[in-house]
């Protein structure tokens, strides 16, 4: 099993008149096992930094169903298909496509690497709670 997936996709902008596709990457990690992340290039950012966004396993799964999310993150089916995804921030929201697809892989292969429903067992809180008091 891998302790690190990576996924490569290409994503398209909705919230530019051009509508392009870009390239993008989701990763997802064992040591993290709730979380997936989400990465854009620098050159689509307002500021020219990569942009990292993270949010819940669970929320990109049920993404693919139904719509999902309240907070910063949001996500829904756009078609067969295609899954939506928002992206709330200060500045303003950027909406990007991507194949459904893609997402169903990467999930897949998360999935591979930590069960759904087994993700406490990869925590690893009692070891960090040592290290936090000196125990280990």
């Amino acid at each position: 099993m891998h302790p690190a997936i990576d996924q490569a996709v290409q994503v398209r902008l909705l919230a530019t008149s051009v509508g392009e596709a870009v390239p993008a990457v989701l990763h997802y990690r064992r040591s993290d096992p709730l979380a997936v992340r989400m990465t854009f290039p620098p050159e689509i950012s307002l500021d020219g930094a990569a942009v990292d966004w993270a949010f819940a396993r669970d929320l990109l799964a049920e993404g693919l169903r139904t719509a999902a999310g309240r907070g910063d993150v949001r996500i829904r089916p756009s078609g067969p298909e295609r899954v939506l995804m928002e992206f709330h921030a200060d500045e303003g929201i950027a909406m990007v496509q991507l194949r459904t697809a893609d997402v169903r892989r990467f999930l897949a292969r998360s999935y591979e690497a930590v069960p759904a429903g087994r993700e406490h067992e990869y925590l690893g809180v009692e070891r960090e709670l040592a290290e936090l008091f000196g125990a280990a």
